[in-house]
């Protein structure tokens, strides 16, 4: 495994010229349209082999509380996966057994607030997002996820690739009857 930027901030980060973060905001667009219409191939073309996808869940805690909810990965997670992970979850699409994709769900993701800064690796880039992601399934099933994303995107001779994703849920209850969707 490569050792990459880390998703933390450091005191002082630059921020990235205009065109690159029109670049890596056309990417992110394009991976929430990829996800909406369940191009799953082009979408995990986009992972970078030494991926960490890491989805939190989060507690309602008072301030006085130190407990790091967000980094520390011995916690409960939605997801806490590496790139054959993903893979893994999204084969079963292709077994006709995964009932909760069948009939498909419909998806909108809406991404915002995109930031863009430099690390201190070349190629790697801190992403700094909001999303919103709905989902409807049958005639009643809906769900709404809203939160916030710190990512790492590296360049690469082809485009961009992502390499780490938290995904901060604002919800400490997950009221969905399943969590098929990648944020």
């Amino acid at each position: 495994m490569t050792d990459t930027a880390t998703l933390e901030r450091p005191a002082v980060a630059a921020a990235a010229s205009l065109e690159l973060t029109h670049a890596l905001t056309q990417t992110l667009y394009r991976e929430a349209r990829m996800l909406d219409d369940e191009n799953y191939k082009a979408w995990t073309e986009m992972l970078a082999e030494d991926l960490h996808y890491h989805m939190p869940g989060i507690e309602t805690r008072y301030r006085r509380d130190k407990t790091d909810q967000v980094t520390d990965l011995t916690r409960m997670a939605y997801y806490n996966d590496s790139k054959p992970e993903i893979l893994k979850r999204l084969s079963r699409l292709d077994t006709g057994t995964a009932w909760s994709e069948d009939p498909a769900t419909r998806y909108t993701h809406i991404v915002t607030n995109i930031e863009v800064e430099h690390t201190e690796k070349t190629d790697e880039f801190r992403v700094f997002s909001n999303f919103y992601a709905y989902r409807n399934r049958n005639e009643r099933d809906e769900d709404s996820l809203i939160g916030n994303r710190i990512d790492i995107w590296r360049q690469t001779g082809e485009g961009f690739q992502l390499v780490k994703r938290r995904a901060i849920l604002k919800h400490n209850v997950m009221l969905s009857k399943n969590l098929n969707i990648y944020i």
